[in-house]
């Protein structure tokens, strides 16, 4: 007999089961709704009738039961009724109870190492808890547009791309990482299922509370919330009139081909890109094109257009603002000019990364993962 919560089923649960029925039949006992939300303080994932639906299908597994009881030694009357021979637990629900209670029965008391399947990661349900499942933000083109200082001179659209968090991406590299923290706020480490559009206006509203000096533009709300790649086109406001999403699988395969994110240092904390810049319509008007023309080679998936598009979206925005270029991003680009079809820099610029478009892998560069799925 074992006995557990199982929320949240995972690997190393079933590790856990295949390892225990190796010792005979094997008879789960899993906590009630109730007893769950008063040990560890929140509300299950799965209910009973789940878990124990989930569990009773594993081949490894004679018979489930619901304990009815409370508190740590919950399932005392289920183990009077099942009357095992063996009780095992596991390092973490080892307790000296339970073995004083094994010992007042003569049930045989045995802990397992927590052991995963052979290839495969160790898995608790803590840990899924806790994974990191936010995704990240990536400026393909037009950023700026999403001010409306910038785009009431000359209208146009963001391009944005949302990612999966397959590593920790630096601070300050024009990610969205600090309106990503406000997310994490509101909603810990993944998002709710709730409507994109309610979700990232919450998030630009939790991120610019009233008195806010300089409004965070929503390109990075929608960026971090909108799956797949989006073009969202400003006329004037900081909400975009229109947001158009793309979530055709192909075409993002296809975009996690091509861009590489190359390294190069995070912003200094002293650095501010608007000390020096001049927003005039016929540049504004040269980034709106640009991003219209981004937008336009990644649906066609065309590499050599989509390369000059995000040149041409940068080049205009360094005649803007100026400063979001430096020595190092020269030099690095410089190094790669051969392999890559075009670039910008992550968002407002001074550091993070390069955005690359290249045919083939680049030393040291990221690739990658597009989220498409919630």
């Amino acid at each position: 007999m074992v006995s557990g919560c199982f929320d949240m089923l995972h690997s190393g649960h079933v590790a856990f089961l295949e390892e225990a029925a190796s010792y005979g039949e094997l008879h789960v006992c899993i906590g009630n709704d109730e007893n769950i939300l008063q040990l560890k303080n929140r509300p299950v994932a799965q209910t009973q009738e789940e878990r124990a639906y989930i569990l009773e299908s594993l081949r490894c597994v004679a018979a489930v039961y619901i304990d009815q009881g409370m508190g740590k030694l919950d399932f005392i009357e289920e183990m009077k009724i099942i009357q095992p021979q063996i009780f095992v637990v596991n390092e973490d629900g080892h307790d000296a109870a339970k073995k004083e209670l094994c010992d007042a029965l003569q049930v045989e008391y045995i802990v397992l190492k927590r052991t995963p399947k052979s290839g495969l990661p160790a898995r608790s349900t803590t840990q899924l808890r806790n994974q990191d499942l936010l995704p990240y933000r990536i400026d393909l083109a037009g950023g700026w547009l999403d001010q409306p200082f910038v785009s009431s001179v000359f209208p146009g659209a963001v391009i944005t791309l949302n990612i999966w968090p397959t590593q920790t991406f630096n601070d300050r590299s024009g990610m969205a990482s600090s309106t990503r923290k406000s997310a994490q706020i509101l909603w810990g480490n993944q998002l709710p299922l709730n409507d994109e559009e309610l979700l990232a206006k919450s998030l630009f509203a939790f991120d610019n509370p009233p008195g806010t000096k300089h409004i965070s533009g929503s390109q990075d709300a929608i960026g971090l919330i909108y799956r797949g790649v989006n073009k969202l086109d400003y006329q004037g406001e900081y909400w975009p009139q229109h947001i158009e999403q793309c979530l055709d699988e192909e075409i993002l395969s296809w975009l996690e081909s091509v861009l590489y994110l190359v390294p190069i240092s995070p912003r200094a904390s002293h650095f501010e890109v608007l000390s020096k810049y001049e927003v005039t319509k016929e540049a504004a008007q040269r980034l709106s094109i640009a991003a219209d023309a981004v937008w336009e080679s990644i649906k066609n998936r065309d590499i050599a257009s989509l390369g000059k598009a995000m040149t041409a979206s940068l080049q205009a925005q360094l005649e803007m603002f100026p400063l979001m270029w430096n020595d190092e991003a020269e030099r690095i680009i410089h190094e790669f000019s051969d392999d890559v079809q075009g670039y910008k820099i992550s968002g407002a610029g001074g550091g993070g990364y390069i955005v690359a478009v290249s045919q083939s892998p680049l030393p040291n560069a990221i690739q990658v993962k597009v989220r498409s799925t919630r």
